[in-house]
């Protein structure tokens, strides 16, 4: 029996990364929160919240105070008018000094909505109708290493539900769901000495995640592989005094997979080197590239605004948006909001909104 809707749900699920090279479970790559959703999808060498999770591991290592709880939801690829897809995040971070460093968790959903069976000869039966999702959870551990400089190491258990049905495509049987894991190695530094116009101003992170092996549904021979990413970011302060503060930031982004054009794939160990294949203006087309910047009012801070953009070159993607986004910080809470404009019409991002609420105790 061929599940039409199967594939429906797969392609959907790509396009929400809208990268050539296609992987598995590419909701890993969604930006989960709403405040550096607001900077360009940026993040990398700030990470100074509980969503350093995904951004960087790393920045855990600097937050010492308290404890803090970090939520998102999204109505995603709002283009599409789907109302039933949606992305929601949740992490949480707390310092632990017998241990000299700060872990976190992180619970990552996407909804994908209902999906109509549909058997070969394009008949419907609603009662086969079932939801499909797809879900990771990761566990991460930061320390640092100097005064300076924070290394981060994170383990995700990662489960994509496309289909409750067994299925048959070819001659090849499987299921519609699939299980497996990653793991991330990152690393923050933020320059403490040097110049005055340097010195606790300037920082860089790296972040290599979902290194893994792939995820199978029907045929194993043609697993998908995960969609390991290399993040290197740079922020730097450009003022700070009594009451403002100004930050501006820039990602650069690398999907490290590499597919074959019988379908087959590297494994993620090779694919680290195999998926620079290319002269330097080849590999540069496949590098995304995203800038923001965070102004925050007030002291202690109250009232943030942010705008960023985001680049991805026309072979490999192709996603040009614009971001705008507000915070606010009021005693143990924060609320923060997102906003994408694509100059595209009907474009599955335009008009997405994320929203955050933050708790410190």
């Amino acid at each position: 029996m061929l599940i039409f809707a199967f594939t429906m749900i797969f392609d959907l699920s790509t396009v929400s990364a809208q990268n050539t090279v296609s992987t598995g479970v590419p909701f890993l790559l969604i930006g989960p929160n709403s405040r550096f959703g607001a900077m360009g999808e940026t993040g990398t060498a700030i990470a100074d919240d509980a969503t350093a999770m995904h951004w960087n591991p790393s920045g855990l290592a600097f937050q010492k105070v308290g404890t803090e709880v970090n939520f998102t939801h999204s109505p995603w690829l709002a283009g599409l008018g789907l109302s039933d897809l949606f992305y929601d995040y949740l992490a949480a971070r707390k310092y632990i000094k017998s241990i000299n460093g700060t872990v976190g968790m992180d619970f990552t959903y996407l909804n994908i909505g209902e999906v109509i069976f549909t058997d070969e000869s394009g008949r419907t039966d609603e009662s086969k109708n079932y939801k499909a999702y797809e879900f990771a959870l990761a566990f991460a551990y930061a320390t640092q290493l100097r005064k300076d400089l924070a290394a981060g190491v994170t383990v995700r258990f990662i489960y994509s539900r496309l289909s409750p049905n067994n299925l048959t495509v070819g001659n090849e049987k499987g299921t519609g769901t699939a299980f497996t894991t990653s793991f991330d190695l990152s690393a923050l530094y933020k320059l403490q000495h040097g110049p005055k116009m340097l010195k606790d101003k300037l920082s860089f992170g790296v972040n290599l995640s979902n290194l893994g092996p792939k995820i199978s549904y029907v045929d194993a021979a043609q697993a998908d592989p995960i969609p390991t990413q290399l993040r290197i970011g740079i922020a730097y302060n450009l003022f700070k005094n009594e009451g403002n503060d100004l930050t501006i930031t820039a990602d650069f982004s690398k999907l490290l997979v590499n597919r074959h054009p019988d379908g087959t794939s590297d494994a993620f160990y090779k694919a680290m080197i195999t998926s620079w294949k290319g002269g330097i203006s080849q590999i540069g087309t496949t590098i995304q590239t995203s800038v923001g910047a965070e102004y925050w009012y007030g002291s202690p801070r109250l009232i943030a605004l942010r705008a960023g953009y985001f680049y991805e070159d026309p072979t490999n993607g192709n996603r040009k948006f614009l971001t705008l986004g507000a915070g606010i910080r009021y005693s143990l809470y924060g609320f923060d909001f997102s906003y994408i404009s694509t100059a595209e019409q009907n474009h599955p991002l335009a008009n997405t909104l994320r929203f955050g609420l933050i708790v410190s105790f």
